[in-house]
């Protein structure tokens, strides 16, 4: 007896379970996530907006065209990281060849101090450049996380605002706004 009293406990919360789980896929269906979208955007830059995109109304698909920025700003910064790295470290080496006696190899117009001063300001080109690769990953997933909040955000014609003079006592006087949404 105590048996079939735990089989039946087991199947009814396995029933309630997955009747919970079904109604949980039933709303995820109709609503857009906005936390999806960020999720989206952080693991690969730009689908987030691509996701958006789908869940758009069909006159108000819009949201594609940030993706090539996306990864033009994305790019552009990385090239920038790459290429003062690459500067600072042939200013560092030729620095370095210097130091220890040997003649100049491949900056034979700059001397000690200017090498310094160069590679000091390569490498904090390169640590804005970092920093930009940063700030447009984050806009990205920011971007994606609002535009999901404007996916069903709904526009229309019914909008309006009316302005009425008021009376709040015999002595006071005032404007009240109305604002109709819908």
């Amino acid at each position: 007896m105590r048996y079939f009293l735990g089989v039946l406990i087991l199947v009814f919360s396995a029933k309630v379970n997955a009747q919970d789980s079904l109604a949980v896929q039933m709303d995820t269906v109709k609503a857009h996530s906005w936390k999806k979208a960020c999720l989206f955007s952080a693991i690969v830059p730009g689908s987030g907006q691509i996701y958006n995109h789908i869940a758009m109304p069909k006159g108000k698909k819009k949201a594609y065209w940030k993706v090539p920025l996306i990864y033009a700003g994305l790019g552009m910064t990385t090239y920038f990281a790459i290429n003062n790295n690459r500067l600072k470290n042939e200013y560092k080496a030729e620095y370095e060849h210097r130091k220890v006696g040997n003649s100049p190899l491949k900056f034979t117009q700059y001397d000690n101090q200017s090498l310094l001063s160069l590679y000091t300001t390569h490498r904090s080109r390169r640590d804005f450049a970092i920093l930009g690769i940063g700030a447009v990953y984050l806009l990205n997933i920011l971007d994606a996380g609002i535009e999901a909040h404007f996916v069903n955000f709904d526009i229309s014609d019914d909008l309006s605002m009316s302005i009425h003079p008021t009376a709040y006592t015999p002595n006071s006087y005032g404007i009240s706004f109305r604002f109709k949404f819908r």
